[in-house]
């Protein structure tokens, strides 16, 4: 008997409140595999008042389920899982059994040191938008077929050759064309090998446990982060992130076919948020901008609290997610900091090149001249954070709803009107 298998991904710039989303259902599930993304990307859930960041770890953690697995399209920083991992253990919050796919890359010291002397060349612009956490250079690792991986860290003379090799050519970068001190090996060495020997005990071949889990019926939830439009593929390049959040990378992610998933959960904001550079139509840069921030509490916890840009809710880019995810069933989050707001501009097309389209352009030159056309519905006063069911919503907070599934063809199964584990309403499927 098959489990199973659904995907919960970000049909915006990210920070759409993934993690939320994949707690609330996370009660029909008995495996939680993260796919992608690494320590730039993550969720934050709150639960009884206290808050949880993981950038690496699977929001299922903080549930008694079979397995949580982190999968071979993670790039994990070995010290930063391991700090992760104890902080849940010291809060009594450890309650899965965590897999680490073997096939996954990690992140050492030497790209971190790469990627803030690659930003610092390349000018303040784009060190901006990036964090320096070592992702750009280890990906560029991984698909040069030099990359080292979980594996490596368990086998003492694989890492050592490899770094050995690795270190002499960032070395030679750093020295050469950054005109920076060399990074010494040994240490370095040793941190690593110390990595591995703590993560051992989690370490796994993650696709095949996954495929036994669904072949003895359990139910698997997929975990995304980041969201559709940073894809590096299909997202307003190069303002990108260094992987794919969409549903399609969940089989790469994690080594399963596509056919195995059986419906795909595309997570959309009341409103739209952007985290870096990059084109957005519908930002709002005055004090309505400040409001949605404010109210929503738009600062990036996996960023240093850095302030995201804020704007109205673009339906030319969900209609966009829909169709690059396959998305069947959307879940609104934050509907609640729209309250207040006596009309609520929704895009509905752009003004491109003096013509209107209600298409999103993959061309990201094409995005940058976009003007975004609103429609503007009527807004409310009424407090919904204590509204559990969706015929308790003031008329005007339905037809919202209705407007976003009319646009978008398919049903809002689930509608967050607070930051509570609680504040979920959850509507048949």
């Amino acid at each position: 008997m098959k489990g199973r298998v659904e995907a919960v991904i970000g049909t915006q710039w990210g920070d759409e409140g993934k993690g939320r989303v994949s707690d609330a259902i996370g009660a029909g599930f008995d495996v939680f595999a993260r796919y992608q993304g690494g320590a730039n990307s993550g969720h934050t859930v709150i639960i009884n008042g206290k808050r949880f960041v993981f950038h690496l770890l699977p929001t299922g953690m903080l549930r008694p389920c079979k397995m949580c697995v982190i999968g071979n399209g993670v790039m994990i920083d070995p010290g930063l899982l391991l700090s992760e991992l104890k902080e849940l253990q010291d809060r009594g919050e450890d309650r899965a059994r965590l897999l680490v796919s073997d096939a996954a890359h990690v992140v050492l010291p030497y790209h971190k040191t790469l990627d803030r002397a690659r930003d610092a060349l390349r000018g303040r612009g784009r060190a901006a938008w990036l964090c320096g956490e070592g992702m750009d250079s280890a990906c560029v690792d991984k698909y040069s077929r030099r990359g080292i991986r979980v594996e490596d860290l368990l086998d003492a003379a694989s890492l050592r050759e490899k770094m050995e090799r690795n270190l002499d050519e960032a070395n030679a970068y750093l020295v050469k064309v950054c005109d920076l001190e060399p990074l010494p090996f040994h240490g370095m060495y040793e941190e690593a090998l110390s990595w591995g020997k703590a993560l051992a005990p989690y370490v796994g071949d993650a696709s095949s446990a996954i495929g036994e889990a669904i072949a003895e019926g359990k139910g698997v939830l997929l975990e995304g982060a980041q969201g559709t439009l940073l894809d590096v593929d299909h997202g307003s390049y190069p303002y990108v992130a260094n992987s794919s959040p969409i549903a399609a990378g969940g089989c790469v992610g994690l080594g399963i076919g596509p056919s195995m998933v059986d419906r795909v959960i595309g997570v959309v904001k009341a409103y739209c948020t952007r985290g870096g550079e990059g084109p957005f139509p519908t930002e709002e840069e005055g004090a309505e901008g400040d409001r949605l921030r404010e109210r929503g509490a738009e600062y990036d916890a996996l960023m240093g609290g850095r302030p995201r840009r804020c704007g109205w809710l673009d339906l030319p880019a969900l209609r966009y997610s829909m169709r690059i995810n396959g998305i069947s069933s959307l879940a609104l989050a934050k509907l609640d900091v729209l309250t207040g707001i006596e009309s609520v501009p929704v895009c509905t097309a752009y003004m491109i090149d003096g013509e209107e389209t209600p298409d999103y352009p993959g061309a990201c030159l094409r995005l940058r001249g976009a003007l975004p056309v609103y429609k503007r519905l009527e807004g409310w006063k009424d407090d919904i954070s204590s509204c559990v069911s969706f015929e308790e919503l003031p008329k005007q907070v339905r037809r919202y709803v209705e407007f976003i599934e009319e646009a978008a063809g398919v049903r809002v199964n689930l509608i967050g009107v607070g930051p509570g584990r609680g504040q979920t309403i959850i509507r048949s499927r």
